[in-house]
């Protein structure tokens, strides 16, 4: 690990010669484009921070991302890629009292929301679309950017919690305000809906998951699942949610499908339920009857990370129950482009990690 390097001009000047291996999208927005390349070592100033980074984990939108899959609102090429991961801050720049040097820490999703509802600003910038992501062998970040993580945790483990352990959380906790007893049915096996099912028990619920995989819904049922359903072999499974809680209809909804699956959400949620839209895997319009949600007074709650107040309040529930991500498998720096490949093929059960 290095020291901090605030040593005076002449130091700066050969530390910015030296080079650091980034993976990033350059010459065009394609797939193809995903390449490692380098970029100067950088330097911490006033307020900053530098992590030798440890690992970074995968998220749909990274396949997003190289498609130029947020318009215009992106970073100009080149583009470090993920948002995710987890690093151990090796450098500091003066006016920084925290964190401290050697701490492990995880870069903030958005880096300028720190407290209160959500606006323009605070969700104005995301690590890996309008900022340089986590796939760097170091990156600077300002120091209210990050914020330390359990000790009890992998690397791997760590890199999970920026966006998808926090999406859950604000779908469950923060917005959804689940409580004991409550009925929640979660969509899938990929990071979130895995932290979903994790979060909702934490908070006493009764959890459905679906799948289309019965080997899947036999290991989220290890998780904690009370009850699975595989929507494959029941494409009206919104129905046999119902049933499978009385009649009465779900709480609450993890809804990561979108096109597809919102009309068989619509059908499973109690009147006065909540459907938290976090993912649209399977189609951006929507389609369905709106009469349904007014007359029933549904809540359509869109859920994008939260705040790194959030992210404090989930790390302390993490760190109280010892809850553990469920990652699926690690690849090594250079074989991004086959983990993303991993991903698009939808095997995974959990999270996907890169080890830096």
């Amino acid at each position: 690990m290095r020291a901090d390097k605030r040593g005076g001009d002449a130091n700066k000047q050969k530390w910015m010669e030296e080079t650091v291996k980034v993976f990033q999208v350059e010459g065009g927005w394609t797939r193809e484009n995903v390449r490692i390349g380098e970029r100067p070592e950088p330097l911490p100033g006033p307020g900053e921070v530098r992590l030798k980074m440890k690992a970074a984990s995968l998220n749909f939108r990274d396949l997003l991302v190289p498609l130029k899959g947020y318009g215009a609102r992106m970073k100009a090429l080149p583009l470090i890629l993920l948002s995710d991961g987890v690093g151990i801050v090796d450098a500091i720049g003066p006016e920084v009292s925290a964190p401290k040097l050697g701490e492990r820490v995880c870069p903030l999703f958005f880096q300028s929301w720190s407290a209160g509802p959500p606006d323009e600003q605070r969700l104005g910038f995301s690590l890996g679309s309008e900022l340089d992501g986590t796939m760097a062998e170091y990156m600077v970040l300002p120091a209210k950017g990050v914020v330390p993580v359990p000790d009890f945790l992998s690397d791997a483990e760590a890199a999970t919690l920026p966006c998808a352990a926090l999406t859950a959380w604000s779908a469950i906790i923060k917005e959804g305000c689940v409580r004991p007893g409550q009925k929640v049915l979660v969509q899938g096996t990929g990071g979130v809906s895995l932290f979903a099912l994790q979060f909702a028990k934490l908070a006493g619920a009764f959890v459905i998951v679906t799948s289309s995989s019965d080997a899947k819904l036999e290991r989220a049922r290890e998780l904690g699942a009370d009850a699975t359903i595989n929507y494959k072999t029941t494409p009206e499974w919104g129905k046999s949610a119902r049933a499978l809680v009385g009649g009465e209809g779900l709480d609450h909804i993890v809804e990561v499908g979108g096109q597809d699956t919102l009309p068989q959400s619509l059908r499973a949620i109690r009147p006065g339920g909540t459907v938290s839209m976090i993912g649209v895997l399977s189609g951006g319009m929507m389609d369905v009857r709106l009469g349904m949600i007014v007359t029933r007074h549904i809540r359509l709650q869109g859920i994008t990370v939260g705040s790194r107040d959030d992210f404090l309040a989930m790390v302390r529930a993490v760190e109280c129950h010892r809850l553990r991500p469920e990652v699926d498998r690690i690849f090594a720096f250079g074989e991004l482009p086959k983990a993303m490949d991993f991903l698009a093929s939808g095997q995974h059960f959990g999270k996907l990690c890169i080890e830096h």
